[in-house]
């Protein structure tokens, strides 16, 4: 049990939830400790200092008081009286000696009479630069003082302040906790995502309310689950519909040769010519997988010379004139006069036609129309296929251009070939630094569009 204890404490120390507790507490022990050491040295200072100022300003007072006595009276006959008040008024203890030293008043009415030998000095009147020294006051702090004295009264603020530091201390403390939990929740469901994820569970998903940079991070898993998830299914759906383009060839060359070594059929021309079909189909596929291949790994050569668009479009229509008329579909060539020559591969571009013209008259009904246009956009050459066919669902136009996809899920030979004609079509005009994009509406027509740099 220890080492698995062990195992736990070490996380908890290095958890995020801990880490942020942790910062947080320093933050606020430092930010908390430098306020109360400032507060309470400046609070003691500014004290200090007020006592100094009222102390001189009780100091004058009394002395003022005095020195206007003596010039009435012209000597210190009746003055205790008047040194009780004061001392009971300002609550210090307030003694007068003449000339020589001799207690004259005494507030507390203890020393009359006695030679007063002082601790500190006081305050000789008059000055000397008016005349001959009449008697000397000390003002001297006493236990019943109406007002506390600096010293006291510092100290007791700064007892407070250090209470009143701990309590906010110990508030966000608690309000560090809660938020320091509200801000490793998301992270924890997160990684648990994360975990079964990994294990293969990609309908995982995060549920975030947060606005800010956590909720970008959980948003952001969100949209590569779902990449990874329907990267799954479609990798899945791909070798499923392999294996269905592979087994209808083969098993027809399968029965074929069978059936001429049973002496069933024999190796008549229309036997060899139907092999000779489903070989060529397969010799196909495999061309169109491995050429496909190519371009998304980047490794396709292009051979790249300055072409005239116009004419490249006119003979890629002339090439499918005749397959549309077998079929009742009117194609047509919509151009410009004059296009800017294009630095492309012409048989790789016209390939990307042928692509999408075989697309658009496999699925353009008698009657219907092709109409192939080019125009100039900034610094870009636009090409589009449209028809006016069947047109394709709304919730397989994000799909349209994967391999292997087909709207027709039967896979029908008359429906369409393997599904990787546009597949191939968008690596090559990627390949070109163009982009392809494909708008339809189910039996209104596609228009597929593909654009390349001048």
């Amino acid at each position: 049990m220890e080492p698995a204890t062990n195992s736990q404490g070490f996380k908890v120390i290095h958890s995020l939830r801990f880490r942020l507790l942790m910062a947080f507490a320093l933050i606020i022990l430092v930010a908390v400790g430098a306020i109360y050491l400032f507060v309470s040295h400046t609070t003691v200072v500014e004290i200090g200092r007020f006592g100094e100022r009222s102390e001189q300003a009780h100091f004058g007072r009394v002395a003022f008081e005095l020195n206007r006595y003596y010039r009435q009276h012209g000597d210190w006959e009746g003055i205790q009286s008047y040194v009780e008040q004061w001392g009971s008024l300002y609550g210090r203890h307030i003694i007068l000696t003449d000339a020589g030293g001799l207690v004259v008043a005494d507030s507390q009415g203890e020393l009359l009479g006695q030679q007063y030998l002082p601790d500190t000095p006081g305050m000789r009147f008059p000055p000397p630069w008016e005349g001959d020294s009449v008697g000397t006051l000390y003002i001297i702090p006493g236990p019943s003082a109406v007002f506390p004295s600096p010293l006291s009264l510092s100290q007791a603020i700064s007892h407070y302040l250090l209470w009143g530091a701990l309590l906010a201390a110990a508030v966000a403390f608690l309000i560090t906790y809660f938020l320091s939990r509200r801000i490793s929740a998301p992270v924890k469901a997160l990684t648990l995502a994360v975990r079964r994820m990994g294990q293969g569970d990609l309908s995982q998903r995060v549920q975030s309310k947060e606005k800010g940079e956590l909720g970008e991070l959980a948003q952001a898993f969100n949209t590569m689950a779902e990449n990874l998830d329907r990267g799954e299914r479609l990798r899945r759906n791909m070798i499923a519909d392999i294996a269905h383009e592979l087994r209808t060839p083969l098993s027809n060359l399968k029965g074929y040769l069978e059936a001429i070594r049973d002496g069933v059929v024999k190796p008549a021309p229309d036997a060899i010519r139907s092999l000779d079909e489903e070989a060529n189909l397969l010799s196909r596929l495999v061309n169109d997988l491995q050429e496909l291949s190519l371009a998304e790994a980047g490794e396709l050569k292009l051979d790249y010379h300055p072409e005239d668009i116009i004419k490249l479009l006119k003979q890629t229509v002339a090439v499918r004139q005749t397959q549309a008329a077998e079929k009742g579909v009117l194609i047509s060539a919509d151009l410009p006069k004059k296009l800017p020559l294009v630095n492309i591969d012409a048989h790789r571009i016209s390939q990307v036609l042928l692509n999408l013209i075989d697309n658009a008259i496999t699925h353009t009904p008698k009657d219907g129309t092709i109409t192939i246009t080019a125009r100039k956009l900034d610094n870009w050459l636009e090409i589009a296929v449209e028809d006016t066919g069947e047109g394709i669902p709304a919730k397989d136009l994000p799909n349209i251009f994967e391999r292997f996809y087909r709207v027709d899920k039967s896979r029908a030979r008359a429906t369409g070939g393997a599904g990787l004609g546009l597949a191939i079509a968008k690596s090559l005009v990627e390949a070109h630094g163009g982009k392809i994009e494909v708008k339809s509406q189910k039996d209104e027509g596609s228009r597929f569009s593909f654009t390349i740099p001048l």
